[in-house]
């Protein structure tokens, strides 16, 4: 009888254990959940930036979808966590789908979000239902030098300490310049600089220079859902080339918008949404 008593109260205890690890696990980003709905859709924001990003979009689908809105640690605010990288940032969204029960999500990412996508969506072709990339490549860098080869155990520290050597205003500046070259709706640009502004450096250096040494090309071709490929007016003139890097994703519907630049969802925004909408409520 001891034996049975003393056996119960272990395996109460281990329960207890794993109930407050997983309330208290520590994903490397922050969760919005709004809308409800059978079917779920998260969304992943692009380099820098806010979940917010995603705050018109989100609004045509909360009524029938439940969505989940990351913003990545380090990013925009978020506090940061030790070793950011895109690798462990796909796995732990991964995670967070399974330990949540999230069953088959669409997923919507932009940028360094639409890469994400598409690494999980590769990885594990039976977790997700649908992807939707805005404005990402399978190789960014590739894009500039058709010979670029993905290194192993990639050195980021030469730009990690040339970010953080920068004064506030020096990055400041930097973004300032940089930003209208992403973003033709100038009534978001403030909004879009003071998420960089509010990055952690260290993130913001180690995430740009793992992102640009990531290659995809290869691994989309296990990827099995329905995937809207939507890419900015000027990767028109880059058809051949584009489409070759996604050769291998064999579910891609690629549309190219009218005008504007990277943050379509501000720049072309009926046309995104038509999209979208055609997409996601086929």
């Amino acid at each position: 009888m001891k034996k049975y008593i003393i056996l119960v109260i272990v395996l109460l205890f281990s329960a207890l254990c794993l109930n407050v690890f997983a309330k208290t696990k520590s994903y490397p980003f922050e969760v919005v959940k709004s809308g409800k709905g059978k079917q779920s859709i998260i969304f992943i924001p692009g380099f820098a930036s806010s979940g917010e990003v995603w705050n018109e979009t989100k609004a045509n689908f909360e009524k029938d979808f439940t969505c989940y809105t990351l913003t990545m640690a380090g990013f925009a605010g978020v506090k940061s966590q030790p070793n950011a990288s895109f690798k462990s940032w796909e796995t732990e969204i991964a995670d967070y789908i399974q330990a949540n029960k999230i069953e088959k999500p669409i997923l919507i990412g932009h940028s360094m979000g639409g890469g994400l996508a598409l690494a999980i969506a590769a990885d594990y072709p039976d977790l997700i239902s649908k992807i939707v990339v805005v404005d990402a490549l399978p190789s960014l860098s590739a894009l500039m030098d058709p010979s670029f080869k993905s290194k192993e155990n990639n050195d980021c520290s030469a730009m990690v300490n040339q970010i953080t050597a920068m004064s506030g205003d020096q990055f400041f500046q930097m973004q300032k310049s940089n930003m209208p070259k992403l973003l033709a709706d100038t009534s978001k640009l403030d909004m879009v600089v003071d998420w960089s502004l509010k990055s952690d450096r260290n993130t913001f250096a180690q995430m740009y220079c793992d992102f640009s040494n990531t290659d995809l090309r290869d691994k989309i071709a296990t990827i099995k859902c329905p995937s809207l490929i939507l890419l900015e007016s000027y990767f028109a003139n880059l058809k051949p080339t584009i489409e070759n890097q996604y050769k291998n994703l064999k579910t891609a519907n690629f549309q190219y918008a009218n005008k504007g630049l990277h943050f379509i969802m501000y720049d072309d925004k009926e046309w995104y949404q038509t999209q979208l909408n055609n997409f996601i409520k086929s």
